[in-house]
């Protein structure tokens, strides 16, 4: 173990060595450099590290790579001749980069294969947000985040889900929401219901994922009606939700008692099939658990592939064929399509199979 020890001692020492005589060629002023504190509105900033060239022979600069594409470098390109002096440049771009920042330059030359490195650090102040930053979504005279509401994943409890997004009035008159258009499992609400001219509002949004009666990744749509000109009175968004079953606090004993889905080799690779050929394939569900298990369903995440189960409740012990079919019409090349499956099983209660497909010309 000792010997080890000695061993990287000396190849650590050998290392620095190397450095220090690379750093006595190209004599830099400094090697790092703290740009302190940036505002990110100001835009990209410059250090030009100067060095001279110790040895007695002219040195080239092959190459210099910096270590994020937020870093542009340059450098003196002719050969540096022996007591001349030549420079590496760093230009860095904080947009988009809030907080402290700390990259490397490496050198190449023509004098030693191995680097050289120069730094740059500083912290970057991020850009206040204008409101066309915060809300770039523009409707008429109101503003938005995004052109979906996202509810993200909700469960399928006794209680409503409720996300609030926000609203910016934009225009010179106050905006009156009037009514809402959509799914009954969907509510939208308004605070407050009259936006004056540049004000900030709320929009919120309760899903009832219970009354919805579906699983997986669903979308739907909703309109809101304004008192605006009619050209931009009505408003049209897609929302977004994945839902999943609630399971209530289980003891470890009801855990035990639980049913169990096992899925033997949920991946399979159909090789290569010609375009326009329907293949299939079988999936083994087993119930390991003490309880029924019930497939509540199976969806795709594509209409060219389909699933059926040969039974929808698998008893303790039993098992059960998936079978997936996979439609090539209007594919070509490699080809990877999912299945979820949702059941009961409260401690894996999604769970997902993968089909595979070369499909030719």
């Amino acid at each position: 173990m000792k010997k080890h020890w000695s061993i990287l001692l000396v190849l650590a020492s050998f290392s620095f060595a190397l450095q220090a005589q690379r750093m006595e060629v190209l004599k830099f002023q400094e090697v790092v450099h703290d740009f302190g504190t940036l505002r990110e509105e100001n835009g990209a900033v410059t250090h030009e590290f100067s060095f001279i060239n110790h040895h007695t022979a002219p040195v080239k600069i092959l190459q210099v790579r910096a270590s994020c594409g937020c870093t542009t470098p340059a450098w003196s390109k002719d050969p540096i001749a022996p007591g001349a002096s030549g420079f590496v440049q760093a230009q860095y771009n904080p947009k988009n980069r809030p907080g402290a920042f700390n990259k490397s330059l490496t050198i190449t030359t023509d004098y030693d294969e191995t680097p050289i490195r120069l730094y740059i650090k500083g912290s970057v102040v991020p850009k206040p947000k204008a409101i066309k930053d915060e809300l770039p979504i523009s409707m008429g005279m109101l503003r938005f985040k995004f052109k979906t509401l996202n509810m993200g994943k909700i469960y399928t409890k006794e209680e409503p889900t409720t996300k609030i997004f926000e609203v910016y009035n934009q225009g010179d008159s106050a905006v009156k929401f009037l009514q809402t258009e959509g799914p009954t499992y969907i509510q939208l609400s308004f605070e407050p219901e009259i936006l004056n001219p540049k004000e900030k509002g709320k929009l919120l949004l309760t899903y009832d994922a219970k009354a919805r009666n579906d699983l997986g990744f669903l979308s739907d749509n909703v309109v809101i009606v304004t008192n605006e000109t009619a050209a931009f009175s009505r408003k049209s968004f897609n929302v977004y939700a994945t839902l999943e079953e609630y399971f209530p606090p289980l003891t470890k004993a009801d855990l035990a008692n639980a049913a169990r889905l096992s899925i033997e080799a949920p991946v399979y690779d159909f090789g290569k099939i010609k375009k326009g050929e329907k293949v299939n394939t079988t999936f083994l569900l087993t119930n390991n658990g003490k309880s029924p298990l019930s497939l509540r369903k199976t969806k795709a995440n594509c209409t060219c592939t389909s699933s059926v189960p040969s039974k929808e409740t698998l008893q303790p012990g039993e098992s059960g064929a998936l079978t997936v079919t996979f439609d090539a019409t209007g594919r070509r090349g490699n080809q990877q399509k999912s299945v979820t499956i949702f059941s009961n099983d409260p401690l894996a209660p999604t769970q997902r199979i993968t089909i595979k497909a070369y499909v030719m010309e």
